[in-house]
């Protein structure tokens, strides 16, 4: 058995640069200007995005993997052999290992990510760790629609969504992704989810505006990658990351803040600056442990256990699909 990128083409296709065009042109015309997070993860971004994992301030990454070193033996007891392990926004894998490690009659694992780079990385070093364990990785956003390998079809699926990146959607699109998850992984199919929980903001600002200014500079490199690959003229230097606790919707919010007045462009389309107008970067919505067991129970899916740590900073859940 044997890990491969070869199925790429066939099952889905980066986000291509009219779409990107697109979308950054619509985010930076509206009164409100915005930029979907879904642009940080080009190869630099993703890069960036596993340096700020590591940092002493952002406590997500290392809270979960506790967690999940803990509940695996319940996530395995659960789940049934010959079972097809599905991976959205995978990246590094790195946290999938604890998962892939213990579940050891899996049919095959498929991690989704936007990332060539990260997918490919994952696959070497799973495949050197993991030998036997065979491999499909699908490039694309997992947001749109992601169909499997045909020899996989018909297997039992088992959903891995960590990491927190739920709370990048608004709660009404994590409900409907959810929704959207359960149905492609099919009736009764079980979905494991990290959530990031509500908590002081005196530990949840510096999470998204560490020290050494790593979250800055993952921020301010979307701005780099619209200069690079879209003719942009942002002068980076002019911009300054902005993460700000929003109480009134439990959300972090990310930001970057015109230092002065200009004007950039982008392709054929200019784009006028006050000083101190911000661009909307990214949401991080926090919950509690009943809000999202609600939520997922609005989805479709009943919760069958859910852990946290002692000081009730992240959570697991393990979740059921059961439409009705």
């Amino acid at each position: 058995m044997t890990s491969s990128l070869k199925h790429r083409s066939a099952i889905a296709t980066s986000p291509d640069k009219m779409e990107f065009a697109a979308d950054v042109i619509h985010g930076l015309s509206q009164p409100s200007k915005s930029l979907s997070c879904r642009w940080f993860y080009d190869a630099k971004g993703s890069d960036l995005f596993e340096q700020i994992t590591e940092l002493p301030e952002y406590y997500p990454t290392r809270t979960e993997t506790r967690i999940l070193q803990d509940c695996v033996p319940a996530i395995v007891a659960r789940t049934e052999a010959g079972s097809v392990l599905v991976e959205y926004g995978s990246g590094s894998s790195r946290k999938t290992e604890i998962l892939l490690s213990a579940l050891n009659k899996l049919a095959a694992y498929v991690p989704i990510d936007v990332s060539e780079a990260a997918l490919e990385d994952a696959r070497a070093r799973l495949s050197a760790k993991i030998p036997g364990l065979r491999i499909f990785p699908v490039i694309g956003d997992f947001l749109a629609e992601i169909d499997l390998p045909a020899s996989l079809r018909q297997k039992p699926r088992l959903g891995f969504f960590p990491g927190s990146t739920i709370g990048n959607l608004t709660r009404d699109a994590a409900q409907g992704l959810l929704r959207t998850m359960g149905e492609r992984l099919g009736p009764h199919s079980r979905l494991i989810v990290g959530v990031d929980l509500i908590k002081d903001p005196a530990v949840l600002v510096p999470a998204y505006d560490d020290a050494a200014g790593v979250t800055a500079e993952f921020n301010l490199n979307v701005l780099e990658r619209i200069n690079r690959e879209l003719s942009g003229t942002f002068d980076v230097d002019a911009f300054e990351h902005r993460a700000i606790w929003n109480a009134a919707q439990s959300r972090i919010e990310m930001h970057l803040e015109s230092r002065r007045q200009q004007t950039v462009q982008v392709l054929d389309r200019t784009f006028d600056f006050a000083a101190g107008e911000r661009i909307h970067t990214e949401n991080s919505h926090k919950y509690s442990l009943d809000g999202f067991s609600e939520l997922a129970r609005k989805a479709g899916f009943e919760t069958l256990e859910c852990w946290t740590d002692a000081n009730s900073l992240f959570s697991v859940h393990d979740l059921r699909f059961n439409p009705r």
